[in-house]
């Protein structure tokens, strides 16, 4: 039987590198951004959604996503209605690459996992943590903008102290690269050992 791992966190806290590891190191990883990427592809039932709702349109017929990120930016009933038509579609993209994965360990990146209350679809979840501090830094710095911008951001979220909280694992993002990997593959091994005893 699958086990299906949530693996979170927040803005700029390096998840990334955590899933990138897994990757290459041979997991199977679902990337619910990635899906969501694809829902505003033309083809798809989200497309079709999308373009009768909001005025974002390319001329070849793309959605202009930096125009659509702009308009649910500034309108929580907007950014409501357009979570409405995507988040379906995701979960069901999720939910049929996990009834058809045949190994013992599935994961799931999911940024907005508990805000959009998707616990119920893993076994455990993962939090990938950094301090506020640390996480702010690394925000303004990547995103080349100022605190009060990264403070808004980061607002929209919940926060990562609270997530800390919430999780069932914790990899600690503040360590060098060495000591991360070392912490991953703890993780891992328990995972590894809680599928073989189930």
């Amino acid at each position: 039987m699958t086990r299906v791992i949530g693996i979170t966190g927040s803005i700029a806290v390096g998840k990334s590198t955590v899933t990138n590891y897994l990757l290459t190191h041979g997991y199977q990883v679902i990337d619910a951004d990635q899906i969501s990427h694809q829902a505003l592809c033309q083809g798809t039932s989200c497309y079709e959604q999308v373009i009768k709702k909001f005025d974002c349109l390319n001329e070849d017929g793309t959605i202009n996503r930096q125009q659509l990120g702009h308009i649910v930016f500034h309108d929580s009933h907007k950014k409501q209605q357009l979570e409405d038509i995507i988040h379906p579609y995701v979960i069901e993209t999720m939910q049929k690459a996990i009834d058809e994965y045949q190994g013992k360990l599935i994961f799931l990146d999911i940024p907005l996992l508990y805000e959009v209350h998707l616990e119920a679809m893993c076994d455990k979840v993962v939090v990938v943590y950094v301090d506020e501090k640390t996480q702010m830094e690394r925000l303004m710095k990547r995103n080349h903008i100022g605190e009060s911008e990264a403070l808004l951001l980061m607002n929209q979220q919940i926060s990562i102290e609270k997530k800390k909280t919430m999780a069932d694992y914790i990899i600690d993002n503040r360590l060098h690269y060495e000591d991360l990997y070392q912490n991953i593959e703890s993780v891992l091994e328990v995972l590894k050992d809680e599928t073989i005893y189930e």
